[in-house]
C-alpha cells in the first residue's frame, strides 16, 4: 500500500465513530429475494452434516487462540457459540452492550484484522471474529492459529511467548 493511499485510509478510519457499524436488518431486509435466499440456506447449506464439519473447526478455532493468549501471556479472552468464535481483548467477557463497546480497543482491533489480512487471513470486519462455514477447511483455521500467534508474539516483543 502506497503511503498516499494509507493516508487517505487512515483520515476515513479516524472519522468514523466506532469500529462496530455492523448491524443486521434496513430496508431490504425482509424482501422476497432474501427470504427465499435464507429458505434455501436453512434448507440446503446450514445442514446438519454442514455443522458436524463447523463446530469441531470452530472449537479448533477457539482453542488455538486460547492457546496463543496463554502462551503470551495476554489479558484476553475467547468465547465460542455454535460455529460463531470470537475474542476480546479483556480479561472477562462483556455481558451487555456497555461493557462490548468499553472492552474494544479500536486500534488494536484494527491492527489484528490488517495483520492478518496482510497475511492471507481475514477475520469477520468490526469483531475479532470467525464464523465457520460448510467450506471452512482445517488448514484454514490451521492458518488462522499460526497468524495469531504471529500478531501476539509481535505485540508483546516475545517471539516464543
Amino acid at each position: 500500500m502506497s503511503a498516499a493511499v494509507a493516508g487517505q485510509v487512515q483520515a476515513h478510519m479516524a472519522s468514523l465513530p466506532s469500529t462496530d457499524v455492523g448491524g443486521i436488518g434496513g430496508t431490504l431486509s425482509g424482501n422476497a429475494l432474501s427470504l427465499r435466499a435464507m429458505r434455501a440456506t436453512l434448507e440446503h447449506v446450514l445442514t446438519e452434516e454442514a455443522f458436524d464439519r463447523m463446530l469441531p473447526l470452530a472449537n479448533r478455532w477457539a482453542s488455538g487462540v486460547k492457546e496463543g493468549i496463554e502462551r503470551f501471556g495476554l489479558t484476553w479472552e475467547v468465547q465460542q457459540l455454535g460455529a460463531r468464535a470470537e475474542y476480546w481483548f479483556c480479561p472477562v467477557p462483556p455481558r451487555t452492550g456497555g461493557e462490548a463497546a468499553g472492552a474494544d480497543d479500536h486500534e488494536l482491533s484494527r491492527f489484528t484484522h490488517l495483520y492478518a489480512l496482510n497475511r492471507g487471513t481475514l477475520l469477520t470486519p468490526f469483531h475479532n471474529m470467525a464464523l465457520m462455514s460448510p467450506a471452512t477447511t482445517g488448514e484454514d483455521v490451521d492458518r488462522h492459529t499460526a497468524v495469531f500467534a504471529a500478531c501476539c508474539a509481535e505485540l508483546t516483543g516475545n517471539p516464543e511467548g
